[in-house]
């Protein structure tokens, strides 16, 4: 069996007799005692370079250097530090992750996920450090997720912390096909705090409902909650379409208005090598004031003109992305995304725009549980909003990425 810890394949813990001395048999690893309770320990380790030909910001952040994904970044976990007067270029450090869990079949289990690294601030939830400002990157390590689970028959109920529903990305780095996340990752929610009950009807349709606090939010900033619904459809092997729905007061953080947002994912597997994958989200806050998640504070620009830090509006946003991923063989593969993502009010991103991006990575898989990518994205906004270097916008920029992830 795989070693969960490096330092589980050295360490080893004797069988003992009864009267407290070794009994002779042979000695024990870490993990076999772990996997003989029924408890998995897993995790990753995910580092890489990013050079771009822009500063990484939008012309309106804050001075920085900004955590990456904070209002202001033009990307999501792969700018943090930015900072106005020089192209970003960077090694990152960027997620250090361990999974503890326990999820039987039946009965009582629980799951524990940690994260470490620069992406730590990013995806901190309110209530449980989350930066309290844009240029806050003390918040280095997260519990992304911590919930106890009970399952019986095609039921299973969590409650606690745990991912959104929402999105083909996850935080979890390896499960992604590209290196760098797409704006509809970055700007929808990220986890939730709350009960969610699963219920697997048969081999084709799954249903989820649950209640939470919102987006991101261990605390309810308003007392408001949101409630979360999916139908998850699996007709054969090669296509499934799952779709989640949230809505509520407060859904997004310190937003007293009604929230709502839908997302669809399409999966077709054409052959055993090469998927297909459309993300589609539409999402919608009612009386949103231009302060808070996704934007600065006085520094909000729709049409051209700054609003002022008190605007309230009824913000509407959508995107669509296209995924391709081909396995050429055991080692290699190449994933292709497009993106589309229209903030018409610039309530996620602080500027009115239209975003849009191409991306193509390169993976590479050396040896078992590691995986090397190399990466190319072009993005591309309605309006000169990139920040370069000498304080000027523009709009295009291009970014040029390695990133090595190894599993244990």
């Amino acid at each position: 069996m795989t070693c969960y810890l490096a330092f589980s394949c050295f360490i080893s813990i004797p069988a003992m007799a009864d009267n407290g001395t070794s009994n002779g048999a042979p000695a024990s690893t870490l993990s076999q005692v772990l996997d003989a309770s029924g408890i998995s320990l897993t995790g990753y380790v995910d580092a890489a370079y990013n050079d771009m030909n822009s500063t990484g910001l939008f012309v309106n952040a804050a001075p920085g250097p900004i955590v990456g994904g904070a209002a202001g970044n033009t990307h999501i976990f792969d700018t943090a530090g930015a900072t106005q007067g020089r192209n970003y270029g960077e090694f990152n450090m960027q997620q250090f992750a361990v999974i503890l869990a326990k999820q039987p079949k039946e009965g009582f289990g629980g799951y524990v996920n940690m994260t470490a690294g620069q992406d730590a601030a990013t995806i901190a939830s309110m209530g449980l450090g989350a930066p309290s400002t844009v240029n806050d990157s003390s918040h280095n390590a997260d519990l992304t997720q911590a919930y106890g689970s009970y399952a019986q028959g095609g039921l299973t109920v969590i409650a606690g912390k745990f991912a959104t529903l929402a999105g083909e990305e996850l935080i979890t780095s390896p499960s992604n096909f590209n290196y760098t996340r797409a704006w509809m990752f970055g700007w929808g929610p990220y986890t939730h705090t709350g009960v969610r009950a699963t219920y697997v009807v048969n081999g084709l349709v799954t249903l989820v409902a649950g209640v939470n606090n919102g987006f991101d939010q261990v605390s309810s900033q308003t007392n408001g909650k949101t409630g979360e619904f999916a139908i998850d459809l699996a007709p054969n092997s090669m296509f499934s379409l799952d779709t989640s729905y949230y809505r509520g007061k407060g859904m997004m953080s310190a937003m007293p208005g009604t929230g709502s947002y839908l997302d669809m994912i399409g999966t077709f597997n054409a052959t055993p090598k090469l998927t297909f994958v459309a993300d589609y989200a539409n999402a919608r806050q009612d009386d949103a004031l231009l302060t808070g998640t996704g934007a600065l504070a006085g520094s909000n620009i729709l049409n051209g003109q700054i609003l002022s830090a008190n605007t309230s509006v009824n913000a509407k946003w959508h995107s669509l992305a296209l995924y391709a991923n081909y396995h050429i063989d055991d080692l290699w593969r190449v994933a292709y995304r497009n993106e589309n993502f229209d903030d018409p009010q610039g309530f996620r991103s602080g500027i009115s725009q239209r975003l849009m991006s191409n991306t193509l990575t390169l993976g590479f898989a050396p040896v078992k549980n590691t995986e090397l990518r190399a990466e190319i994205r072009q993005d591309k906004s309605s309006g000169d909003n990139f920040l370069n270097a000498d304080g000027t916008g523009k709009s295009t920029q291009m970014t040029y990425a390695m990133e090595a992830i190894y599993q244990f």
